[in-house]
């Protein structure tokens, strides 16, 4: 993790809730596949603290083998392109023009300064939602809270229920907020097309002055 991170996550791992999720996640990892693999559950946090711009929020990781790699929506690049992240594309290029990416892998959009998090960060092969309730959404509900606190100016881009429910956590008068259903086939069609969140984000980056994303 980046060390602009380090206060914040050194304080919430020593909080009764974290060390009872990291018991729970050591016996899961020894007895069960759990996707992403343990040194990329934190992936999200290698993203300069001090340079975060843009927050997506998801829901927990890809389920399925060789996809999750601690990237909200995020895969390698060796992966196919999952269903939702496509929509994702598919909502950039009717948006703000072509999506840059060649694949699946966005560690590009990390480099720009935009937080790929998950609420839940963990999950147990083909178990979507197996580790919600464990504490990961209370670690995320304080990640959020910091983000808010901390950082000036960010856009949360907030996609699906569980994403939504953080939006309560934010200071709408000082951040851009962005609620959708998540980009999922399953509701894409029901709000996600159509939302025009990345040319909002960018008119927001641009009037705080702030360099837009290349989508």
């Amino acid at each position: 993790m980046h060390p602009s991170w380090r206060p914040f996550l050194t304080s919430e791992f020593e909080k009764p809730y974290f060390r009872e999720l990291s018991e729970f996640l050591k016996t899961a990892y020894s007895e069960k596949t759990i996707f992403p693999p343990k040194a990329l559950v934190f992936r999200a946090f290698w993203t300069d603290l001090n340079s975060v711009k843009v927050v997506i929020l998801g829901q927990d990781p890809y389920h399925t083998p060789g996809a999750a790699e601690g990237l909200a929506f995020s895969v390698p690049d060796s992966a196919p392109i999952p269903p939702s992240l496509i929509n994702i594309y598919k909502e950039i290029d009717a948006d703000v023009g072509r999506h840059k990416n060649p694949t699946g892998h966005l560690e590009n959009w990390q480099k720009q300064g935009v937080m790929l998090l998950n609420t839940v960060l963990t999950v147990e092969a083909h178990k979507a939602g197996s580790h919600r309730g464990r504490g990961w959404e209370t670690f995320t509900t304080a990640v959020i809270k910091y983000l808010n606190e901390t950082r000036p100016h960010l856009v949360f881009m907030l996609w699906g229920r569980d994403a939504r429910a953080k939006a309560g956590l934010i200071d709408h008068e000082k951040h851009l907020v962005l609620e959708s259903p998540h980009p999922s086939p399953l509701s894409a069609h029901t709000g996600f097309f159509g939302n025009h969140h990345f040319s909002k984000c960018n008119e927001f980056l641009k009037a705080h002055e702030l360099s837009p994303i290349e989508w």
